[in-house]
């Protein structure tokens, strides 16, 4: 099939995605699931499921096993199987079969310099959509999760903490509070960890997190202090301020980092603190402050707030 083609081909089945389902739909729809070409396939599943086209599960589960057949050659990167599962996922398909196939797959490609495992985003969206089935107990989710947690590829590590997030309980906060203390060797993971606990726990996980702000590991205290400030928790502002006011003016960069968690928070006292450092700070910490305040350009009441503290600072030094 020439590219030019499939392109045209592609496009027609994306344009059904701006229409509500029209005569003819599910029919077109069940014979792209069968073509030969996974992008078509990919394109079609995308489109039952923004149609929520829930008659067409039996065909989208027909073709996620036909898949897996020579899986390298009729699915390359996996782009098909990826495309079913998250169509499956949003049509609120509760059996795990195809979820518990997903997360277990493995699909190890060629490219430049060696092989390549395409099926990460495979395995991370069907760890997450096991969280919606009905037929495997809370357990063997549980279980099927704690693998997840050490699967080689980030985007499954990081599905599975949102799949705990979603799961909830004492057993995912406890889970994930040991993932936080053995730690991963990419901060962003246990950045996610953070925001996961805080919205689980809320004040209670303020501790354990703030904990981490005073780590030598830089980048794992910067998920913190973003984790902190994303809680939107007045007992996490209360830490971030704090660590500001006791670190050491050398760690500038760090500096500016609380100071961006401290605006994201977005909680009045967290204005008011910015803004009095804008007014009264050395002319580095004044800087600081007006780059963190520019998360809020958007709002005209705090622009009106910046602009009166920029005033009073140029009134103060005349």
């Amino acid at each position: 099939m020439g590219s030019r083609k499939l392109e045209d081909r592609i496009e027609q089945l994306r344009q059904l995605r701006t229409h509500s389902a029209a005569a003819g739909t599910d029919t077109t729809l069940r014979k792209a699931l069968t073509d030969r070409s996974n992008l078509i396939v990919a394109e079609a599943a995308k489109a039952a499921s923004e149609l929520h086209l829930s008659e067409l599960i039996p065909d989208l589960l027909a073709t996620f096993g036909r898949l897996f057949e020579e899986a390298v050659k009729s699915d390359p990167k996996c782009w098909g199987k990826t495309a079913i599962i998250k169509a499956l996922a949003q049509l609120d398909y509760s059996e795990s079969p195809p979820f518990l196939r997903g997360s277990q797959h493995i699909q190890m490609e060629p490219v430049y310099g060696g092989r390549e495992d395409s099926a990460v985003q495979l395995r991370a969206n069907s760890f997450l959509a096991l969280v919606q089935c009905t037929d495997v107990t809370r357990f063997e989710v549980l279980r099927h999760l704690v693998n997840a947690m050490s699967d080689p590829a980030d985007p499954v590590r990081i599905e599975a903490v949102r799949a705990m997030h979603q799961l909830g309980g004492d057993e995912c906060v406890l889970l994930l509070r040991l993932k936080a203390s053995v730690g991963d060797r990419r901060p962003l993971i246990i950045g996610h960890v953070f925001d996961a606990l805080l919205s689980m726990e809320r004040d209670q996980a303020v501790s354990l997190v703030a904990g981490y702000l005073r780590t030598d590991d830089e980048a794992l205290r910067d998920e913190a202090a973003l984790a902190l400030g994303a809680s939107r928790l007045p007992s996490g502002l209360k830490e971030l301020i704090k660590t500001w006011k006791e670190i050491r003016s050398e760690e500038e960069g760090f500096s500016e980092i609380l100071l961006r968690a401290i605006s994201s928070s977005r909680l009045s006292e967290s204005i008011d603190f910015l803004l009095d450092l804008l007014r009264t700070g050395t002319a580095r910490q004044s800087a600081a402050a007006a780059e963190a305040l520019k998360l809020h350009e958007s709002s005209p009441e705090i622009q009106i707030l910046i602009d009166h503290a920029r005033r009073d600072r140029s009134q103060a030094r005349h």
